[in-house]
């Protein structure tokens, strides 16, 4: 595959609603081209169906197909950010990246080439997980393109714990790996809608000393979503921002399919419109994991989901559009 532009005709868009239902053919992200079906993409929207590296419910490696099903009912303009993201930039569905489910560390390797290789290509990337546990790998490929990036996580908890029953790779541990890794800009992190009980206060100290700053979800409610955006906005500036969305920031009430739900979340209001107040940054990769079906209910969290990838596709497609003039 080559790094050129989609074709002249334009980006190959979704499959036409009005003529082929929402519930027929193939279940790609928004109904989107495979990526084989198009010269080349600029957004690679891939799935990681992985989550051996969970410490609680199991049933994230479904999440990425779940999402996919949820995200039939997106359609090709977005009030919001009054844009069509499909019409701007080429987006394609990349498939899996499928990883050894018995294996942490060589699951690890196996993302990390895998996500070598679309963002070889020239495309930034939209990763639907699995557990937590792909950020690490995730973020050491985005790295190698753009050195030390900006991270936003937004989690219910902190994720830079230091090992679980001695595995240095957990879905609780990302973080603290790429702090060590030197892959993130410790100059600008940020959790966003942490809550809930820590193991103890050496957790906050920790954390802070590895430079994150920290919204809790009581500080969203407190403040509002303008205020907030506008905070991370200037601890980001003109950094390359990366992206992980942990679905649990969500109160249960919003995402009850989740491997570790916490009660007092963001409601899936808050969270989309957070993202769409950072239009502005420079988002060069995402991901969006902790979906397990098994515990959802009519599709509630994977419909969150699909909107909160919207997003952030939305907001990679104008800045690429942008670029091109």
């Amino acid at each position: 595959m080559t790094t050129a532009p989609a074709a002249s005709s334009g980006p190959v868009g979704p499959t036409d609603s009005s003529r082929v239902p929402r519930y027929a053919g193939p279940a790609t992200f928004a109904r989107l081209p495979r990526l084989d079906q198009v010269t080349a993409a600029d957004v690679a929207v891939v799935g990681v169906p992985f989550d051996t590296g969970v410490s609680y419910r199991p049933g994230a490696r479904f999440g990425g197909n779940a999402i996919r099903e949820a995200s039939r009912l997106l359609r090709p303009y977005n009030p919001a950010q009054d844009a069509s993201p499909f019409a701007l930039a080429q987006v394609a569905d990349a498939g899996d990246i499928a990883a050894n489910p018995f294996h942490i560390n060589e699951a690890v390797e196996t993302i990390e080439a895998g996500a070598d290789d679309l963002l070889g290509t020239g495309a930034r990337l939209m990763t639907l997980g699995g557990d937590h546990t792909i950020a690490l790998p995730l973020l050491r490929s985005v790295a190698k393109k753009h050195g030390p990036v900006a991270l936003l996580h937004f989690d219910a908890h902190l994720d830079t714990w230091d090992t679980y029953f001695g595995a240095e790779y957990t879905h609780g541990t990302p973080f603290r790996r790429a702090v060590e890794e030197g892959i993130l800009d410790t100059s600008a992190l940020s959790h966003v809608g942490t809550r809930g009980p820590l193991y103890g206060k050496q957790d906050l100290t920790d954390d802070e000393k590895m430079g994150f700053g920290i919204v809790t979800s009581a500080d969203v409610m407190r403040r509002g979503v303008d205020e907030i955006a506008d905070q991370l906005r200037q601890r980001i500036g003109d950094r390359p921002l990366y992206i992980s969305i942990d679905i649990d920031v969500l109160d249960p009430a919003h995402a009850p399919g989740t491997g570790t739900p916490e009660a007092g979340g963001l409601t899936s209001r808050e969270l989309l419109e957070i993202l769409r107040g950072l239009a502005s940054c420079h988002l060069v990769s995402a991901d969006l994991v902790e979906v397990a079906p098994a515990y959802d209910h009519a599709e509630i969290t994977s419909v969150a989901a699909s909107h909160t990838a919207y997003e952030l596709t939305t907001i990679m497609a104008r800045q690429i559009a942008a670029a091109r003039g």
